[in-house]
């Protein structure tokens, strides 16, 4: 049997895995992730045939992978939202940004200098690329497939999708920080760094982010669903790998204006939605990415489970392990919960959403692209342990809750509409999404 063969077994079998334990799972104590993370650990043993993977020396593919299944998650993210963007309506959103992530990077990186005596560039590195919630790896607590009504989103849902697909591209500003103060303390520290950090990797970069996506956004919009020739119009055809253009356009023409890809595709993604809120082709982009995305994930599960056995976590310290349970049972609840004052989210719901800041992908490719960029005078495998060892706690503790929790409010929301409504008659999914717990 060549490694060829194996590979090719491997991807079919992985495929149709990807495609049949969602609905498996559902409901379970259970997510996709685990299953996959715990069939790279257990296959590994079994299969000496497999390739070493080793990503400080790999590191240029590790990259590419995850940036990969990143923006397919992000354009995703941003067809499903129903709910127009807003100052009010996104409320949540804004405050899990802007209070909830500063205030967990401020605790990690605090905590790796401490506990790790880690370089300040190191503790703000490993804490900005831990920062991204990334609910790609528990599909439950994200929205659904894209419906005609803003209103059939239930706040847990709404606010952890929002919170991802925005602060996946505004972690960009803390890594890049983190790479400049790296760079100045190898020429003797000094904040010579923080005004060119603050103009061109806070201000420009966001700004052609934003104003790209909108661009972009806005243009496939009309071609999409407004262009005066049926041929042109593509929602006439119901092509899904059309979503993949879009992603690809967004985030590679960014990309070349030196601006945030990531933060561009799902502005892209929500312009779109908005451009023709109720047209069924929303959801035919949606289930195909939603498709890929699934596959990507499924893949890079197993890659990272594979890792984990082969040793990858050989050179991770308990001080390591501190840190990262720190953040997820402490810092990202404690900060979440703080956030979500004067939302709309009831006080169990505010629970939840805390306590979900579910780390994944995006934490892997962040690590991958700055130690590509800069050296943090700390060991790489001791940061990919790190990063590793944090990322399987969230796969485990997130996945193994995440079913049971969603549905508990599924359900208490269901029951309390009904109280609601008139005797005999059952309460829509819109009177469902808007009850508070």
């Amino acid at each position: 049997m060549t490694s060829a063969d194996l590979l090719y077994t491997l991807s079919g079998a992985g495929a149709l895995a990807a495609a049949v334990l969602p609905r498996l799972v559902a409901g379970r104590p259970l997510s996709m992730p685990l299953v996959f993370l715990a069939g790279g650990l257990a296959l590994q043993p079994l299969l000496a045939s497999l390739p070493v993977i080793d990503p400080v020396r790999d590191r240029t593919w590790v990259e590419h992978l995850t940036e990969m299944c990143v923006i397919v998650s992000l354009m995703g993210a941003g067809l499903a939202l129903n709910r127009p963007a807003g100052l009010r309506r996104w409320r949540a959103s804004w405050q899990l940004l802007g209070i909830t992530m500063p205030l967990t990077v401020m605790a990690v990186a605090s905590a790796a200098w401490w506990l790790l005596d880690w370089p300040p560039a190191a503790a703000l590195l490993l804490a900005a690329v831990l920062a991204p919630t990334d609910p790609v790896l528990a599909s439950e607590v994200r929205v659904g497939e894209p419906t005609e009504s803003e209103h059939d989103e239930d706040e847990v849902r709404f606010a952890l999708t929002s919170e991802a697909g925005l602060n996946d591209g505004l972690a960009f500003p803390l890594v890049m920080a983190a790479v400049a103060l790296a760079a100045a303390a190898g020429t003797g520290l000094s904040g010579s760094w923080v005004g060119h950090w603050l103009l061109v990797d806070v201000g420009y970069k966001c700004v052609v982010g934003v104003l790209a996506g909108l661009a972009v956004g806005r243009m496939l919009g009309w071609l999409f669903f407004r262009a005066g020739r049926a041929s042109v119009r593509l929602s006439e055809h119901r092509e899904g790998f059309v979503a993949l253009g879009a992603t690809f356009l967004a985030y590679g023409l960014t990309e070349l204006l030196h601006g945030y890809g990531f933060l561009a595709v799902f502005i892209t993604a929500c312009r779109v939605r908005a451009a023709e809120r109720a047209h069924g082709y929303h959801t035919v982009l949606h289930d195909f990415v939603e498709q890929i995305e699934r596959l990507l994930t499924a893949g890079l599960l197993f890659l990272l489970g594979t890792y984990v056995a082969q040793g990858g976590l050989a050179a991770l310290t308990w001080q390591g392990a501190a840190v990262g349970l720190l953040l997820l049972l402490v810092a990202r609840p404690l900060a979440g919960w703080v956030s979500q004052t004067g939302t709309a989210a009831g006080p169990r719901e505010r629970v939840v959403i805390a306590f979900f800041g579910i780390r994944g992908i995006g934490s892997l490719y962040y690590l991958a692209h700055a130690l590509g960029t800069e050296d943090f005078h700390v060991p790489a495998e001791e940061l990919w342990a790190v990063v590793t060892f944090t990322v399987l706690a969230s796969v485990a503790l997130h996945g193994v809750t995440a079913s049971p929790v969603i549905h508990r409010l599924d359900r208490l929301r269901a029951l309390r509409a009904r109280r609601r409504r008139p005797s005999g008659k059952r309460p829509t999914d819109d009177e469902v999404a808007v009850e508070r717990l």
